[in-house]
């Protein structure tokens, strides 16, 4: 099917925790048990993901995970010059809020050179390997992210007298960050992307108005911005990115087409791959996919959904990517779930085995879609 990443059957990042991690992360807020113990637990229960995702019939691994509370604060807390801080409320979903947590940025924005999250890159790596055979996917939150989600109030710092000048710094964060991962061996990075969704939806764009973001030609500037922090990617690395409409315990926020920001997301932005969510008509039609510039990137169609356990029809499925072929080469189409199956840790509402059947369908669907997947 695929010998590169993003690979003809992928997946978007992360799985539920299981019991014993549950347990061993509730003991360790408690007190009851030491980092070292909380990281014992969590080297095992990676092991065996790794294990049960090549069971499954994946060739990209991801530690799931499993060592997040959320899948961006813990990134972006570990950054030098911000810091996740506790609010008056939290992200409002669809029926339900979050935990009241958000950032803020109280110095000058920069990758350490010992971010924690290089080690989960390196277990995971070393893991993979032991293994053979499978290619390790590292998962971090996109720059994008943490300018559009500061609250008004957020900048603490003389470093910038608002969210835009944290721009540049932003982007050369990044690039540390791609060149540390990479040195580490990552060659499969993903930057997860909630920002570009809202940018679809005129009511999540007026909130962030209210928030202070200036939203004049805002996809030109993040993709100006994401383009600085990619700009000295190696040849041999793979960076994708997960377009996210939100998801938070089954439960969603951002509504509305890709059209807005396609020509300028998948047109004129230097990613290599896209994961972009399919499951629900809340993203439109197939039609944003003709600016995919023809023989060079890849899109993942998440036609799975990661919110239910339902099992979709195969055939459904199929008849689907059939309708997007229509917009984009089928050779530059692959499948994966919508979503991570947890993006924090509470997980979305779906047992361990419905979302393993998920995976499992993602597998069979793309091999009678593409043919037999070739050994990396």
């Amino acid at each position: 099917m695929s010998i590169a990443p993003p690979f003809r059957a992928d997946v978007v990042g992360s799985f539920l925790r299981p019991e014993a991690l549950q347990r061993a992360r509730a003991a360790h807020e408690a007190g009851e048990l030491d980092d070292a113990g909380l990281r014992e637990v969590e080297d095992q229960q990676i092991r065996e993901l790794v294990a049960r995702q090549q069971e499954n019939g994946l060739k990209a691994v991801t530690d799931g995970e499993f060592r997040r509370s959320w899948w961006h604060f813990d990134y972006f807390g570990m950054l030098d010059g911000v810091e996740v801080v506790e609010l008056d409320h939290g992200l409002q979903f669809t029926g339900v809020e979050t935990k009241p947590r958000g950032l803020q940025v109280n110095g000058r924005i920069g990758f350490p050179e010992h971010h924690p999250m290089l080690e989960h890159f390196i277990f995971l790596r070393d893991r993979a390997q032991q293994v053979g055979g499978l290619l390790p996917k590292m998962t971090i939150p996109a720059p994008t992210v943490l300018h559009f989600r500061l609250e008004q109030d957020a900048i603490a710092t003389e470093h910038y007298a608002d969210r835009d000048e944290t721009l540049d710094d932003l982007a050369a964060a990044y690039r540390d960050a791609i060149r540390t991962f990479y040195e580490a061996g990552c060659r499969y990075l993903q930057f997860d992307d909630t920002a570009w969704a809202y940018l679809c939806s005129e009511e999540e764009m007026a909130k962030a108005s209210e928030r202070g973001v200036r939203t004049d030609r805002l996809a030109e500037r993040y993709s100006a911005l994401l383009d600085d922090a990619l700009r000295d990617k190696p040849d041999d690395l793979t960076v994708t990115t997960h377009v996210c409409r939100g998801n938070f315990r089954s439960t969603w926020i951002a509504s509305g087409g890709y059209e807005p920001v396609a020509e300028q997301l998948l047109g004129n932005t230097a990613y290599d791959g896209y994961f972009l969510e399919y499951d629900t008509d809340r993203a439109g039609g197939f039609e944003p996919l003709r600016f995919l510039p023809e023989g060079e990137k890849t899109v993942v169609l998440g036609l799975i959904t990661s919110k239910s356990g339902d099992l979709e029809n195969p055939a459904d499925v199929r008849r689907r990517i059939d309708e997007a072929s229509r917009f984009a080469p089928l050779e530059q189409l692959a499948l994966s779930p919508q979503c991570g199956f947890a993006s924090t840790e509470e997980g979305n509402v779906l047992t361990e085995e419905q979302q393993w059947s998920k995976v499992r369908s993602v597998v069979d669907i793309a091999r009678e879609v593409w043919g037999a997947e070739t050994p990396l």
